[in-house]
């Protein structure tokens, strides 16, 4: 998420991690007025992707005698492409249905605000969602998972999306966000364990994808 990339999937869509480690490196530079900031490029986000996939290189080829049995899921590559296709269409339409119901929430606002940083011109949010499809669920789907099980990598993926989403007040949108977040993760995580790793970055790209162009249109309507 990644991520990527939450009140707009699951229940709101997410710029997940590589999309959030963007948005923090530009979160600790001199503070500009939003409006003033540049918008963070696509290479931004491919390079997070990048660094994202070295991580998880580097974990994988540490941690695991067989380097490939984290790739080796319970589904051959053919089930997991019907299954991924299958839920990804599930998880689309759930996204976008979400949105249309939480679109005057507060934590609606607040994700398309920290969206609103992002590039989003042409087919960048489709470029995105593949970046954060690919590295984020290799690293916390192939690398992180089977050593922390499911739930201590939902933890620590919700961790990593603290500064994007500035979960610093205890209110009901903060909850909804986190809630968000995290219970997304669970399910990429119960979708990595039995279904496989392709069916996860399938579903992962979907949720991004339609977040990301529900976000543009939003800040058009908006503008």
């Amino acid at each position: 998420m990644a991520a990527i990339p939450h009140s707009l999937a699951w229940p709101a869509p997410i710029p997940y991690p590589s999309t959030a480690l963007a948005l923090l490196f530009m979160s600790v530079q001199p503070s500009i007025p939003p409006q003033e900031r540049p918008p963070i490029r696509l290479t931004a986000q491919l390079l997070t992707c990048l660094v994202f996939l070295v991580i998880a290189a580097v974990i994988i080829l540490v941690a695991y005698a067989e380097p490939l049995s984290v790739f080796v899921g319970p589904m051959n590559e053919g089930s997991q492409l019907l299954f991924g296709l299958g839920l990804s269409a599930l998880a689309a339409a759930g996204s976008y249905v979400s949105f249309r119901m939480t679109a005057s929430s507060e934590s609606t606002r607040k994700t398309i605000a920290a969206y609103a940083r992002l590039d989003l011109s042409g087919f960048n949010p489709v470029w995105i969602s593949l970046a954060a499809g690919i590295g984020e669920e290799l690293l916390f789907r192939a690398a992180l998972q089977p050593l922390l099980g499911v739930w201590n990598t939902s933890v620590i993926f919700l961790l990593t999306h603290t500064p994007v989403y500035q979960f610093r007040k205890l209110d009901k949108a903060t909850l909804v966000q986190a809630a968000g977040v995290f219970g997304a993760s669970v399910v990429l995580g119960f979708i990595y364990q039995y279904v496989g790793l392709l069916a996860a970055v399938l579903v992962h790209v979907a949720i991004d994808v339609v977040g990301l162009y529900v976000v543009r249109n939003a800040l058009r309507v908006r503008s």
